[in-house]
């Protein structure tokens, strides 16, 4: 007599089925250390815009290690999180604050020519654009980040305007509505870290429905 005899392969197999892992990402936010070094750093430039003291050592220290620096690490964070829009945005303006601790320093280092008030008024307004174009993007995230972003918008075109015409009166403005820039990101960066501590909104951000 023949006997059938049956075999596995006529069975499933467990290791036929698709098998997908995904790691879960227990890294910490980095959009508050972005945030708060844009924004510190953002009211005490302004302060100086404004006329409340000159520009010194504390300014250019603040703009190369924590409003450039620390800003670069925080969108770096952002880029391995996959968060294109804060990766570009922390590096871009963490970048912005060492070109500008350049552009006061180099001159007096005689590493190059200062630059003149057209070309600072086209340097700050290709970042009024950029700003404007990441302001766009924050329609998507939150009321928090829309203020800041436009009020960085206005602060550039404040800025860049007042070198254009020569008009000091444009930058005292653009320094008191940066100082109110800094403050909004503080705010933004700060909201984020209390509410995470304590596990509930405790300061809104005012959050958009996608």
């Amino acid at each position: 007599m023949n006997e059938v005899t049956t075999t596995h392969a006529l069975e499933p197999r467990e290791a036929a089925v698709p098998q997908t892992f995904k790691l879960a990402d227990g890294t910490a936010n980095p959009a508050p250390l972005g945030l708060l070094a844009f924004g510190l750093t953002t009211v005490l430039l302004s302060m100086h815009n404004a006329g409340l003291f000159g520009l010194d050592a504390m300014i250019l220290a603040m703009a190369v290690f924590y409003g450039g620096i620390a800003q670069i690490f925080a969108g770096a964070f952002e880029w391995q999180k996959n968060n294109t829009f804060a990766a570009t945005a922390f590096i871009s303006y963490g970048f912005f604050w060492l070109t500008l601790a350049g552009i006061i320093t180099f001159p007096t280092l005689g590493l190059a020519e200062p630059p003149s008030q057209t070309a600072m008024a086209a340097y700050l307004g290709m970042w009024g654009l950029l700003s404007f174009v990441m302001f766009i993007g924050t329609f998507r995230l939150n009321r928090a980040l829309q203020l800041t972003f436009f009020l960085l918008t206005l602060a550039f075109a404040l800025l860049a305007v007042g070198d254009l015409l020569a008009n000091p009166t444009l930058k005292t403005i653009a320094g008191w509505e940066g100082i109110l820039l800094g403050f909004c990101a503080i705010y933004t960066g700060l909201a984020q870290v209390i509410n995470e501590v304590y596990g509930r909104v405790i300061m809104p951000l005012g959050m958009v429905a996608k």
